[in-house]
């Protein structure tokens, strides 16, 4: 479990299916990820059942739910590579909670937990161009666009762009030292 300011990133639970669904159906919410919609609550439950087994420490997908005053509001990834050094991320939330700050904060609590307290060298993270959101706010937590794959994902009937994105342990503790200096 991670906790930031306003929010709890912990394990999903079986009573989050309902609110998993909402959200995953929403096409909004949905319009940049892979995801089929809508996402039935038997679909939602199952889903909930496997991200609640998942362990943070293997390789591979760990989804984060993230809570607000104990609500589910939206989902973070980490895919841990193999080499245990690098970890892609990636995020949704529901569009209620959008516009508040609550990803960006939890997308810093994440890369935080991965850089600093787990040591990896690397968190990278993509997101379709026409996504500005999402691509501003990993400009916010200091990610750098490293490239743009033309036409590399098929997604919803037509191929789409992927941008780039990158932030390395040096870079990022960098960053956080000049917060620091900053704030004094």
């Amino acid at each position: 479990m991670l906790v930031s300011e306003r929010l709890v990133l912990r394990r999903f639970r079986p009573g989050d299916a309902e609110a998993f669904a909402a959200y995953r159906s929403d096409p909004e919410v949905a319009r940049y990820q892979a995801w089929d919609t809508p996402l039935s609550l038997e679909q939602a439950a199952a889903a909930v059942a496997r991200h609640a087994a998942a362990d943070p420490d293997r390789v591979g997908w760990f989804p984060y739910a993230i809570a607000l005053d104990g609500e589910l509001i939206g989902d973070i990834g980490v895919n841990l590579h193999e080499n245990r050094g690098q970890a892609d991320i990636g995020f949704s939330l529901a569009t209620p909670f959008q516009g508040r700050g609550y990803a960006t904060e939890a997308v810093e609590r994440v890369v935080r937990h991965l850089l600093l307290d787990r040591g990896l060298h690397r968190v990278s993270a993509e997101c379709d161009p026409r996504n500005t959101a999402s691509a501003r706010l990993l400009d916010r937590v200091g990610f750098r666009r490293e490239g743009l794959r033309r036409e590399n994902t098929w997604l919803r009937g037509e191929w789409v762009d992927d941008l780039l994105f990158g932030l390395l342990a040096p870079d990022y503790r960098r960053g956080r030292a000049g917060d620091a200096e900053l704030s004094r």
